[in-house]
């Protein structure tokens, strides 16, 4: 288990930083502890916690596969949540459905 949001004083959205990029949680030097270079996210919120997770997957280098239908978000205004897949997907991750995306993998 990776704890994130440990300081009370800063938010953390990231499951690898906080907002500030000052801490950095243990979850990036356990997945390379163990040799894993690709990631399926899902969560809530996908315009929070699970945009600023990929975002800052995909700066580590990690391949990231977001699965939509398994996220959900906050959407304080309408399209949040599609304006957040939409800046995952430019900045490199590769968007799915669960089905889809069990469909690649045989």
């Amino acid at each position: 288990m990776f704890h994130k949001g440990e300081n009370p004083l800063v938010d953390s959205y990231s499951a690898f930083f906080d907002n500030g990029r000052r801490q950095k949680t243990s979850l990036d030097d356990w997945l390379r502890d163990h040799e894993i270079d690709e990631l399926i996210v899902m969560g809530l919120a996908t315009d929070y916690c699970v945009k600023f997770t990929v975002l800052d997957a995909l700066q580590l280098g990690y391949k990231v596969n977001v699965i939509t239908d398994g996220c959900r978000g906050v959407n304080i205004q309408p399209q949040d949540s599609a304006h957040a897949f939409m800046e995952m997907s430019a900045a490199g991750a590769t968007l799915y459905t669960l089905a889809d995306w069990e469909e690649t993998q045989g």
